[in-house]
């Protein structure tokens, strides 16, 4: 007897939306933002659900995006307010001095952030990386390298200017 489409929904809802939860729960340092990314993120696999090959990859890349949108409302809201603060203040403002790996994250062209949110950030091995992204495992490989480059290379000058 063939599962219907809603038990298999729901067997896979039970099996991964925690941990998905959980992992966006880091991503965006929120509970109720986290579960909301979840929970639209399976939202859009339900809508696409017989033409998703992968599930848990669909998931994974969806909630990244989301993620990604997320922090792009929340650097322009960041703006508004430090622009705000700026007309209304005498003084210049100072750059911030300690910058947030997620925000150095947040930073990196696409083709680098999503292999360090699916690698770091969710866990995955770089083989599961390699066919979500559609991408040979050494380029995988190679994306990552310079992705932690780019990154050191920003926190190494962020320490450099507040010493």
């Amino acid at each position: 007897m063939k599962r219907s489409r809603e038990e298999a929904a729901s067997e896979l809802f039970a099996a991964l939306y925690p941990r998905l939860a959980g992992w966006c729960r880091r991503l965006v340092d929120d509970d109720e933002t986290a579960h909301e990314i979840a929970s639209e993120a399976f939202t859009r696999l339900w809508a696409r659900w017989t033409s998703v090959a992968e599930p848990r990859g669909f998931l994974y890349v969806t909630a990244a995006n989301i993620v990604r949108d997320h922090w792009r409302k929340l650097e322009r809201e960041r703006r508004a307010v430090r622009r705000a603060t700026a007309e209304a203040a005498v003084r210049p403002e100072t750059e911030q001095a300690d910058p947030s790996v997620r925000l150095l994250v947040q930073s990196l062209p696409e083709r680098l952030r999503v292999p360090i949110l699916l690698h770091y950030y969710a866990d995955m091995p770089i083989r599961e990386v390699s066919v979500l992204t559609g991408r040979k495992e050494g380029t995988v490989k190679a994306d990552l390298h310079a992705a932690r480059e780019l990154l050191r290379a920003h926190l190494r000058r962020s320490v450099d200017h507040t010493l």
